[in-house]
């Protein structure tokens, strides 16, 4: 499905965004004598709409998160060959019964949490001879309305799925809303070291800067580069001569 074409004010405004996220990044990289170019943005794309997400492109972006399956079929299936270069990540819950697609789709999981899922992932990926990165989904805060493996759990986990045959090079959480993310970023920090993982999918709109702190090498952004929906009305209204303030 074509994209949408964007406004010129509005992919001025998520360039700006983005080379604003790209500051920041470098800024608290450095100041924790890390390489700027070591962290990965990723942008959030799940339920925004297609202007945006052309806008995104037409910036430069890249590399780009979605929660569900079915929703990223229809938005990303027929842009490989105008995006060669684009990189999809799995963040959202993968159903069991959705793995072909998934595999089929994206180029990274990172979302896997359960030994049934490794196994159906396992199973496709050798099927196919897609060997697709996976990123094993810790729920640092052991909250029960979020998925993820338990942290007591994630070490024989970890080994598991690498018995399997997958590429397990990461772990990801998301912190509960209430709690100070810095104290599970620095939980998944200590499973990555302790299972030989490098990178660390970790830090959101509102606290990528601490987890960069903590070692984050995949940023998930979505507000902070698209803004909540209906926060372009006014651009979009000014440029077409329709505001009244």
């Amino acid at each position: 499905m074509p994209l949408t074409p964007a406004s010129e004010s509005l992919t001025q405004a998520i360039r700006e965004n983005i080379e604003a996220i790209h500051a920041a990044i470098s800024k608290e990289a450095r100041a924790v004598r890390r390489a700027p170019t070591d962290i990965r943005l990723i942008a959030v794309s799940k339920a925004q709409p297609a202007d945006r997400i052309a806008a995104a492109l037409a910036a430069g972006q890249r590399v780009f998160g979605e929660n569900r399956v079915q929703e990223a079929e229809a938005r990303w299936a027929g842009l490989r060959e105008d995006y060669p270069d684009l990189e999809l990540h799995l963040i959202g819950p993968l159903q069991s019964n959705k793995v072909r697609e998934a595999v089929a789709l994206f180029d990274v999981i990172e979302s896997l949490d359960r030994p049934k899922l490794a196994e159906a992932l396992a199973k496709e990926m050798e099927k196919t001879g897609r060997s697709l990165p996976c990123y094993v989904q810790v729920n640092t805060g052991e909250e029960e309305q979020k998925a993820g493996i338990l942290p007591e759990a994630a070490d024989a986990f970890i080994a598991q799925a690498k018995g399997l045959g997958l590429d397990i090079i990461g772990l990801m959480c998301i912190p509960p809303v209430e709690e100070e993310p810095g104290l599970h970023f620095g939980l998944l920090r200590e499973i990555a070291r302790r299972n030989g993982l490098t990178r660390l999918s970790m830090g959101m709109s509102a606290d990528y800067q601490a987890a960069i702190a903590f070692g984050a090498t995949d940023i998930r952004v979505g507000t902070a580069i698209f803004g909540l929906r209906g926060d372009w009305k006014e651009i979009i209204a000014k440029e077409s001569g329709t505001d009244s303030a």
